[in-house]
């Protein structure tokens, strides 16, 4: 089993910018697929971005302005979020696939964080 705590979240400004982490235990997740998601208020939890050994990969939404990065000697993912936007204000998932090629499927990850607010004020 692996489990997953994210933090970072908060209340900033539009235009500015939030780290969010997920610390992973249980299991060293270097070889996992690691994604990152976000639900805002009645809607679907939709793909941000992921890292995996196949690459990282964006959202077309996010892409230019976040950037996911993992330190593996703390068995750690970030997302470094810049530029944020109202639009950004979501509950923020990290998510752990135990197969080394990306996935953009929420349904193909076995486990999940319990998430973390963002919200970007105008």
């Amino acid at each position: 089993q692996v489990q997953l705590v994210e933090s970072g979240g908060g209340l900033v400004q539009s235009g500015g910018s939030l780290r969010l982490s997920c610390a992973a235990s249980g299991r060293t997740v270097s070889n996992y697929n690691m994604g990152w998601f976000r639900q805002a208020p009645g809607k679907e939890r939709e793909f941000v971005a992921v890292t995996a050994w196949s690459g990282t990969y964006y959202a077309d939404s996010v892409k230019g302005r976040f950037t996911i990065s993992r330190d593996n000697a703390k068995n750690t993912v970030y997302l470094q979020m810049n530029s944020l936007k109202p639009e950004d204000t979501a509950v923020y998932y990290c998510a752990a696939r135990a197969q080394r090629f990306a996935s953009y499927d929420r349904n193909e990850y076995d486990y999940w964080g319990q998430g973390t607010q963002v919200t970007v004020s105008s």
